[in-house]
């Protein structure tokens, strides 16, 4: 099954408050994005339906184990190329967005290759 880059920035945001707040609500989505309530409720509802997150009934989501590969895959592409393109020169704001857009199009073959150039030429 193909995931969609929107889908991909949303259990990535889901890692990302876990690690920051511990236990995460759609509202907290709805904060850390600026999206509308609405959005995040049928995000979640799709994410749920596929397998990638579970809700409780206190409303917290939790990854399931195909969320929390997508979402970890995905938060380690941003690192990587928003900390590259920072070290590059590039305006801090601007470096993440970037990131945000390569995260999703670059292959598993050039990721891999890029972030061993990256690694063993200490760029980071």
């Amino acid at each position: 099954m193909t995931i969609h880059a929107s889908a991909e920035d949303y259990l990535e945001t889901i890692l990302i408050l876990s690690n920051r707040i511990g236990a995460v609500r759609s509202i907290d989505i709805v904060n850390e994005l600026s999206y509308s309530k609405p959005s995040v409720s049928i995000a979640m509802k799709n994410l749920r339906e596929n397998g990638y997150i579970k809700m409780d009934a206190g409303g917290y989501i939790t990854l399931e184990p195909s969320g929390r590969a997508i979402a970890e895959k995905i938060y380690e592409r941003h690192t990587l190329f928003s900390n590259w393109l920072t070290n590059l020169g590039v305006d801090s704001k601007i470096a993440a967005e970037d990131a945000c857009r390569i995260e999703h199009v670059i292959s598993d073959e050039s990721f891999a290759a890029l972030k061993k150039h990256v690694i063993e030429n200490n760029e980071l």
